[in-house]
């Protein structure tokens, strides 16, 4: 904690100079000047002692934090820990690592404190809202459970492009959209309109955290009867399927295209008809997604 004072009511400070007043001023003794304020005399002439003006102006309460520790990192070890994570930005698990293999004994918790203290840890939004922890459906049949995301691709003038990706887990059915911005109701209207597309209903959509499917993207969906789930913090299994379709995306249909809307919009256009008709996928014994849509699933 930054402040560790031993009192927080805001009006000692005006108490004690009003006590400073009846020893100096008025010429109580200290002992009677605690009983009256109920503290012991020695605490009397610590404020006495503090007031150099005589009473005249209020004692601040100050923090009760040592200035000093006995169990304190040396200034080397510390020195050390920075310069570590200035250097190439490593996080505390492999700084301590990097530390016991130089022959420096300290503990991993005492890494990320002095991390945290130095102010070189990313800390958490506290304006970022925590996501529900929504239990993940089984891909059953189509629709059941779909995941969504978006590529970015930096452009030669210096702005972004961005590209929506949609795919089914059971059929493998996919889509995808160029768009030049990210916003939550842009990723909704995306979803709304591959939702067109499909020959199935949508059920259940996941997507990882980022600010293009915030709170408000779930609060969108659902009124328009779709669930929404987050991917789990550190998970990065959660969403493979999606990211594999990203890589298949850039390497078979984006690879060699002028990084413009145009030209990604018409490469995109040509390729999903050939991705979900033609291509054949391993993941779902050879077939392609056109063909497992007509598989029902066994009840």
């Amino acid at each position: 904690m930054a402040y560790m004072a031993y009192t927080k009511n805001p009006h000692m400070p005006a108490v004690r100079r009003e006590a400073v007043q009846l020893v100096k001023y008025r010429g109580w003794s200290m002992r009677k000047v605690a009983r009256r304020y109920g503290v012991h005399p020695s605490t009397v002439m610590k404020w006495c002692r503090k007031d150099p003006t005589g009473g005249w102006r209020e004692i601040p309460t100050l923090s009760s934090r040592p200035k000093t520790s006995p169990r304190a990192l040396p200034h080397e070890i510390v020195a050390a820990i920075v310069k570590k994570r200035i250097g190439r930005r490593r996080c505390g698990q492999v700084i301590h690592r990097e530390l016991s293999a130089d022959g420096i004994s300290v503990s991993l918790c005492s890494v990320q404190r002095t991390l945290k203290r130095s102010h070189l840890l990313k800390e958490r939004s506290p304006w970022k809202r925590p996501h529900d922890a929504t239990e993940r459906p089984y891909a059953t049949h189509p629709g059941a459970l779909l995941q969504c995301d978006t590529v970015h691709f930096l452009l030669p003038d210096g702005t972004r492009l961005y590209v929506y990706t949609l795919i089914d887990l059971f059929s493998r059915w996919a889509y995808a959209e160029v768009s030049l911005k990210l916003r939550a109701y842009k990723s909704a209207s995306f979803i709304t309109r591959a939702q067109k597309r499909a020959s199935f209903t949508f059920q259940m959509i996941q997507t990882d955290h980022g600010p293009e499917f915030s709170t408000r993207f779930t609060h969108i969906l659902h009124g328009r009867n779709l669930s929404h789930r987050h991917s789990r913090v550190r998970r990065c299994n959660d969403n493979a399927h999606i990211e594999r379709f990203n890589r298949t995306l850039q390497d078979e249909c984006l690879t060699g295209v002028p990084r413009n809307a145009a030209s990604f919009s018409k490469a995109i256009s040509k390729y999903l008809p050939y991705y979900i008709n033609d291509r054949l996928h391993m993941g779902i014994d050879f077939k392609t997604p056109a063909q497992m849509l007509k598989v029902l699933p066994r009840s």
